[in-house]
């Protein structure tokens, strides 16, 4: 859950740190008071875009800082590890998004730095925006297939629908791709037989060709790298070489250690200085004969460089391009030997995969029947609590020609706002504030379903009001006994079934407008205040009365 949100600099609001409480907390304000900007903050901590026209005039940047709380963070620890971030400390999730006017933007994640990608996940996780737009994509019908597969538990069985479909299909654009190759002419055969001939024989790794290119290095170089080398073998174990002069320096030592013992460990240093020397020596001698090689040792190398060089050229300096493209050039010849066996190798392939696919759809598709006559009975319940008495509310499946990537069918939702008239598609018979309720009603039952523990609710509300903005209210508070809900609303019956009470004002009596955002649960006075301003009139004693028998 959310637990503290701190927002600085961001639009008209100069500063604010708010606390939350579990359950559901609404927020309400006159229209154009600034209730988008708590809003804007909460997004910009979910991961969404934004430009520094957010930052308030005359500030150097806008901050935002939320601090969550996981009762099991298993989950979101996962997440974070995957994302290489820090972990959550006693179920902690700090998060913090800095927008600069002259710098560039910073956030972190449990203090460690991250990206607006990660960001992005994480909101994903932790918070769900319903808006305005919301019911409007209802009358999708993929996400009606969604809403429709939440219900059912339908994930298992759609991902394994999904696997043996990709198989199915990627198998049919072999096909197709594989029908599309001309036979190569002799020609064409024996270019791509040499070419396959001189990639075979380098061994296409990054170690191996990071070997081939130090040896002709060295190769190019050999002369120099030799007399260095022979310089330096001499300079230490040739005839007047150093391992020779402090050899003598050793003997020396070792007499000056039979009148002093106390100088041994000094001999002794000495002694090994002049053993390590002598191994330097050997080993620059043998260094100097690596570089020595042979001519057809040569030739080879200056060969397979050659060879490198070209194909770095024509597919890229990654080993893994070039090895794609040998392995093309091995399948384009492979299949000259058998074009036709290859077509009928690869449609019984695809026969056989179309099979496994179409027997994962039919599951998927018993599953989808049977969830869609169960959330039509308890959807249509509960769209008729929102003032839909004599609605009709129905499910149908639609079986497709041909299986597509969500399946062998298609969904339809259809409604009837009244009685003795016909169901009808969404989209054909809703108005905006039908769809808004037949959402409502259908977020109401997915609720439970939904992993994500903040919903935020952006006048979801609106078009409706009396009685059925009541029941919104309850549906809400519903909602929030396993998530927690913030609502956005300007209806009192909503707002007086919070738990919290944000209100958001806006300030225009000086030379600039600033907006504040103040918790007002704990102020009765104050809430009532504000319940009949949203009634009408908070001076007048009908209003102060309606709003008092709200709040109960």
């Amino acid at each position: 859950m959310l637990q503290s949100l701190r927002i600085k600099n961001l639009a008209l609001l100069e500063e604010v740190a708010l606390d939350f409480e579990a359950g559901f907390t609404v927020v309400t304000g006159e229209t154009g008071a600034g209730k988008s900007i708590l809003l804007g903050a909460l997004t910009l901590l979910a991961g969404e875009r934004a430009d520094k026209t957010l930052i308030r005039q005359g500030a150097a940047a806008c901050e935002v800082e939320a601090s969550l709380f996981f009762e099991n963070p298993q989950a979101i620890n996962t997440l974070l590890a995957e994302l290489d971030l820090p972990p959550c400390e006693d179920g902690i999730l700090i998060l913090k998004r800095s927008l600069p006017r002259d710098k560039a933007p910073k956030i972190t994640v449990n203090g460690g730095l991250a990206t607006l990608a990660a960001l992005e996940r994480l909101g994903e996780a932790w918070i769900d925006f319903h808006g305005p737009s919301e019911p409007r994509r209802l009358l999708k019908e993929s996400c009606q297939l969604d809403l429709l597969d939440l219900y059912g538990r339908a994930g298992d069985a759609l991902a394994a629908y999904t696997a043996k479909y990709r198989v199915w299909r990627d198998l049919i654009a072999e096909r197709d791709r594989v029908a599309r190759e001309t036979k190569l002419s002799p020609d064409q055969i024996k270019f791509l037989e040499n070419q396959l001939a001189r990639l075979d024989a380098l061994e296409l790794t990054e170690e191996a060709i990071e070997a081939l290119e130090r040896d002709f290095q060295r190769l190019s170089k050999a002369r120099e790298l030799t007399d260095l080398a022979t310089t330096l073998a001499n300079g230490l174990t040739g005839e007047d070489g150093a391992t020779g002069r402090v050899a003598a320096l050793v003997r020396e030592a070792r007499q000056l250690e039979n009148l002093d013992p106390a100088s041994k460990a000094l001999a002794d240093r000495l002694s090994a200085a002049s053993i390590e020397l002598a191994d330097l020596g050997a080993e620059f001698e043998a260094l100097g004969g690596q570089f020595n090689f042979d001519p057809e040792q040569a030739e080879q190398l200056q060969a397979n460089m050659n060879t490198w060089l070209e194909v770095k050229r024509k597919h890229g300096g990654d080993p893994r391009a070039v090895i794609d493209a040998r392995d093309d050039m091995r399948r384009r010849l492979d299949i000259q030997g058998d074009l036709e066996g290859t077509l009928v190798h690869i449609e019984k392939q695809i026969a056989d995969a179309g099979r496994d696919a179409r027997k994962e759809a039919t599951s998927l598709r018993a599953i989808r029947e049977k969830s869609a006559r169960a959330l039509a009975k308890i959807a249509a319940a509960s769209i008729a609590q929102l003032g839909f008495k004599k609605a009709d509310f129905q499910i149908r499946i639609v079986p497709l020609d041909e299986p597509g990537p969500t399946g062998d069918c298609g969904v339809e939702f259809l409604f009837s706002p009244n009685v003795g008239e016909p169901v009808l598609p969404l989209n054909r018979v809703a108005s905006s504030g039908e769809l808004a309720r037949v959402m409502l009603a259908l977020k109401t039952v997915l609720a439970d379903l939904d992993d994500v523990p903040v919903l935020v609710f952006d006048e979801v509300d609106a078009n409706v009001g009396g009685e059925i903005g009541r029941v919104v209210g309850e549906k809400m508070a519903g909602i929030s006994k396993g998530h927690q809900v913030l609502c956005i609303t300007h209806l009192p019956q909503v707002a007086a079934q919070g738990d919290s009470h944000l209100v958001v004002e806006k300030d225009q009596s000086k030379d600039r407008a600033v907006v504040t955002i103040s918790p007002i649960q704990a102020n009765r006075k104050a809430r009532v205040s504000e319940l009949a301003r949203m009634l009408g009139d908070r001076a007048a004693k009908s209003a102060l009365a309606h709003a008092e028998e709200l709040l109960g």
